[in-house]
């Protein structure tokens, strides 16, 4: 098997397409549950901060999983194509903390994009269209971008980790039990 660091993908040379779509279909997935979960956690959040102020507020359980399976697509695209290939070779902390924060901004991005071609198919003017994220203003925005960088990064810490260790070595180390290993 040879492991692609690059693009953080591993594929197997004279494997079939079906195997390969496999390996992605996985892959979006992991990252589609760790995604799904950050953001049903920032809806349980913002339901409870409501609620304490007497807003009644309905969760929008299907907003996180249909943000968590197009980011989850985003960061699929991004990672495949490498885009932090520019990165100098640097400590891993370097890289995950770059990659990071270009996650973040990405996801920033797409959703402000998101809205303004949902306000633009209901003929709303950009400045209508543009999401308020974390309270209006740049402040805001910053905000969420900051919250954004430290929930996407243990992620992005566990996938640099997994690739310098080699397929299925962190996997085994989480989800494996060591015979005679007595702590």
């Amino acid at each position: 098997m040879v492991d692609d660091r690059v693009s953080g993908s591993t594929h197997t040379h004279g494997h079939s397409l079906w195997d390969r779509v496999v390996e992605e279909v996985r892959r979006l997935f992991i990252i589609f549950i760790y995604l799904w979960a950050m953001f049903a956690l920032f809806i349980l959040d913002e339901t409870v901060i409501l609620r304490q102020r007497g807003i009644m507020f309905s969760p929008r359980a299907g907003f996180a999983a249909i943000n968590a399976i197009a980011l989850a697509k985003v960061m699929l695209v991004a990672d495949d194509l490498n885009v932090l290939r520019w990165v100098p070779k640097r400590p891993m902390i370097y890289r995950i903390v770059i990659e990071s924060a270009c996650m973040a901004v990405l996801f920033i991005g797409f959703n402000v994009l998101e809205h303004l071609v949902v306000g633009y198919f209901e003929h709303k003017t950009v400045a209508t269209s543009l999401p308020v994220l974390g309270g209006e203003g740049l402040l805001g925005m910053i905000c969420v971008a900051i919250i954004m960088f430290f929930a996407i990064m243990p992620f992005i810490a566990c996938r640099h980790i997994s690739r310098e260790l080699g397929p299925g070595r962190l996997k085994a180390m989480l989800f494996e039990t060591k015979v005679g290993n007595s702590g």
